[in-house]
């Protein structure tokens, strides 16, 4: 069984039924970052449908019920800044949020679960990727 934390892409793909987080919290040992939590309650937020919007709470409701959230915790903040640091190094920059992420599973060594290839999860020093295809 794996650790591991999910980034946001991988919420909206199952919201979508894109993709079987089922599947995924059968096998491992799931937990979400909180600043995931803030960037899809903002989707949430954003979404003017009501049909669609309570459909995607129902979805975080039960997730929630289920999935422990990682707080931005003191230690989650020296790893973000060991990352921001590093991407500042190497030119490469990331989002704010991207790395809250990726230090997050960092802090908690946890395997990150992402469908976005293009946030640049999988060359950032200690942080493991698995990436989906949603």
């Amino acid at each position: 069984m794996a650790r591991v934390i999910l980034d946001t892409g991988v919420l909206v793909a199952a919201v979508c039924g894109r993709l079987d987080l089922a599947a995924i919290a059968e096998e491992d040992d799931v937990a979400l970052p909180a600043v995931a939590l803030a960037e899809y309650l903002t989707g949430v937020e954003l979404d003017t449908d009501p049909a669609r919007r309570a459909a995607q709470q129902a979805f975080l409701e039960e997730l929630l019920a289920v999935t422990p959230v990682a707080d931005h915790t003191p230690q989650v903040a020296v790893h973000h800044a060991a990352l921001l640091a590093h991407v500042r190094r190497t030119g490469r920059p990331r989002g704010a949020h991207d790395l809250i992420i990726a230090a997050t599973a960092r802090a908690t060594d946890r395997v990150l679960v992402s469908t976005d290839a293009q946030a640049g999860f999988a060359d950032l020093p200690e942080v493991k990727v698995q990436l989906l295809a949603p």
